[in-house]
């Protein structure tokens, strides 16, 4: 039998993350002590109420049917947390939708709102998510420059006329993955501005919002004026509140969007188990206080990198919150290349930055998700690479 995949699977490649494990547990069977900063996975466990609460309704007979939606218990904590966090109105039963992930969330959106060769603003470098949703929709990316001159916030001037006038969807995200730009109420002025002269709808992921280290609280798009006229925010409670395996997030906003995605899901799975839930709503109840700590840890670790990198000649992108470092370095040498030889010579684990997108040669992405003295131990391995600088 010969067995041919689809002409859609050729625009998904295989993704780099497990050939640079098996490269990180070759080199551990050598003795090689590794550090991984390759994933954003949370290294911080979830707080200790969510976790009882979750294996308290795990325990009970009555958890394990179908949940088909969201449960209302969930929806409100979600409308609690964002009137608490940001001073946004949010109605439970129609301007929420519980999604498994914000991955889930974000590749199957596209799908409900673009036809193929539709037009989707997005960013290179980006999260491999939004390009996955944007082919699965059959439509068609166009990238928006992210430069230092511009703070690394996506260029909206640069976009072409008769492609904004094409674009149907744009997706956002601010504090961003690989690229930590912070947003302000500024930028998403300009952004809805923009959204309503075209026509377009916006998504923003909001998957880092609670990883802001100076102000008083998280910057949503939807606390902007007229931003629920526009579109949407996707958050995940897998960053903030280390329920990474949990897979649970959710889409708020715009209640005629939010309709359209209830009518799609509907056809796509039969809800996340209750427990789960239930949990969530004690990690939103309690948001406050189990984000202090994460900011409070998370800001010391920012600070050792960005100022250890500095040291060493490498240009990270200044920033103010996110997980991750995105840093350009002082070698002439492939990105994908260096990867593995840092995996050799230094025992570290990063992200080549083409993973990311075209834009990405010439850069790494460090995940901030080891403790405060593994990432100077990590500092202190790169002062002694021995590679060639790059070419004056």
């Amino acid at each position: 039998m010969k067995i041919v995949p689809s002409k859609k699977m050729s625009l998904f490649t295989p993704a780099i993350f497990g050939d640079l494990k098996n490269h990180a547990k070759q080199q551990e069977a050598k003795g090689m002590k590794m550090i991984d900063l390759s994933l954003g996975s949370p290294d911080l466990p979830p707080h200790a109420k969510i976790r009882e609460h979750l294996s308290y309704r795990a325990g009970l007979a009555e958890s394990y049917g179908y949940t088909l939606t969201g449960t209302q218990r969930f929806y409100e904590a979600v409308s609690r947390y964002y009137k608490r966090r940001s001073n946004v109105d949010l109605d439970p039963a129609s301007e929420i939708i519980q999604t498994i992930g914000s991955q889930e969330g974000l590749v199957h959106l596209p799908i409900a709102f673009c036809d193929p060769g539709d037009i989707v603003l997005s960013t290179n470098p980006a999260y491999v998510a939004y390009d996955a949703g944007i082919h699965l929709a059959g439509a068609t990316p166009y990238y928006m420059p992210q430069t230092a001159d511009n703070d690394y916030l996506p260029d909206l001037d640069a976009v072409p006329e008769e492609i904004a006038q094409k674009a149907k969807l744009l997706i956002l995200n601010l504090p961003g993955n690989p690229v930590p730009a912070m947003p302000s109420i500024a930028y998403f002025e300009k952004v809805i501005a923009f959204a309503k002269k075209y026509n377009i709808i916006i998504l923003h992921d909001a998957a880092y919002s609670e990883f802001y280290f100076t102000g008083d609280g998280p910057i949503s798009f939807l606390a902007t004026p007229g931003a629920k006229e526009v579109g949407m925010e996707i958050n995940s409670l897998s960053k903030s509140f280390s329920l990474a395996g949990t897979r649970i997030a959710y889409i708020a906003g715009n209640a005629e969007m939010i309709s359209i995605l209830k009518q799609l899901k509907s056809n796509l799975d039969f809800g996340i188990f209750e427990p789960i839930q239930d949990a969530a709503v004690v990690a939103l109840d309690n948001a406050e206080e189990i984000t202090a700590d994460l900011r409070a840890t998370f800001s010391e670790r920012h600070k050792t990198l960005m100022n250890g990198l500095h040291t060493l000649g490498w240009d990270a992108a200044p920033s103010e919150g996110g997980m991750f470092v995105w840093a350009k370095y002082p070698y002439d040498i492939d990105c994908t290349e260096l990867a593995f030889k840092l995996i050799e010579q230094a025992g570290i684990v990063t992200v080549p930055g083409t993973v990311f997108g075209s834009a990405g040669q010439g850069y790494l992405r460090l995940a901030l998700v080891q403790p405060n003295e593994m990432l100077q131990e990590a500092v202190d391995r790169l002062a002694q690479v021995q590679l060639a600088p790059q070419k004056s």
